[in-house]
């Protein structure tokens, strides 16, 4: 019985890494990955983490050395004007820079731009553009010093958005989703999200993340019946992916492997498609 739930929970924990490895430049809104709880949000620009310090520059700096030599400098360019901008001009350099690092899917640097502009506007929109942009970035980024700050970040800025409007349902599933992924009670989160639904059932961000959170909990028959249902509305490879493991964690493998080509069918994805097509070569001859 033991050795039936450690293979469930590993099936789980693989299913859940490959399809972060899968979406790491994709920008999917909603997804929830577990990540490490952590206390204390610093100020705008500077990333604290388990006796690492991370600053603004040392982020940009690493972002560059990822893209086009052309287009770094290009950003090096916007960063000076940044620097020596008078203060109420600051503001829209940073909008810039917030932009420009976002047309290179660098989410991090554009996440902590959107954060001091928020900080300095204070006003709905900023909190809600900084919380979504922090999210995409804690979404996707590897890196495990800059993840739970990414979090924490996200966590403020939805915060200060519901307190500047508690109806706003945005500023609410945001806040959600990041309870749900460490900041505070899971259950908490979880009744969060259970409220925007009750108001709007077509939430893909609040079903999503219900949907993520039930596998993880091994609640694989309310992840089928929340998939199922995102699926009718919005059908995504994501979505039919975190079916498939629900439905294998089931052991209901000809129902996995429809959700599997479903996935591989939508992402038209090299990696997910060779990993797929050996999960359901696997899988048929469970059959």
């Amino acid at each position: 019985m033991m050795n039936t739930i450690r293979s469930k929970q590993t099936l789980i924990i693989a299913a859940v890494i490959l399809l972060a490895v899968f979406l790491f430049t994709r920008d999917i809104k909603g997804l929830v990955k577990p990540k490490k709880e952590t206390t204390g949000v610093p100020a705008g620009g500077q990333l604290t983490s388990a006796g690492s310090t991370i600053n603004l520059t040392e982020v940009s700096t690493a972002a560059k050395n990822s893209i086009n030599a052309n287009l770094a400098a290009e950003i090096t360019t916007l960063e000076n004007a940044y620097k020596t901008a008078s203060e109420d001009q600051k503001v829209n350099a940073a909008k810039v820079l917030a932009e420009k690092w976002d047309d290179v899917e660098q989410a991090v640097p554009s996440a902590l731009y959107l954060e001091i502009i928020a900080g300095k506007e204070r006003n709905l929109n900023s909190w809600l553009a900084a919380g979504s942009r922090l999210m995409k970035a804690f979404d996707n980024t590897q890196d495990s010093l800059i993840s739970p700050v990414l979090l924490q970040k996200a966590n403020a800025a939805y915060t200060n958005a519901v307190a500047l409007d508690s109806t706003n349902l945005e500023a609410k599933t945001g806040l959600g989703i990041t309870v749900v992924n460490g900041m505070g009670a899971p259950m908490s989160g979880i009744a969060m999200l259970l409220d925007v639904i009750k108001k709007d059932p077509d939430n893909l961000k609040a079903n999503m993340s219900l949907g993520t959170f039930a596998i993880k909990s091994g609640q694989f028959d309310k992840a089928i019946t929340r998939f199922n249902g995102i699926i009718a509305k919005k059908p995504s490879p994501d979505a039919y992916f975190y079916l498939a493991t629900a439905y294998e964690n089931l052991g209901k493998n000809k129902e996995a492997v429809e959700a599997y080509l479903n996935s591989k069918k939508l992402a038209a994805n090299p990696t997910l498609s060779n990993f797929i097509d050996k999960k359901v070569a696997e899988l048929k001859t469970k059959n």
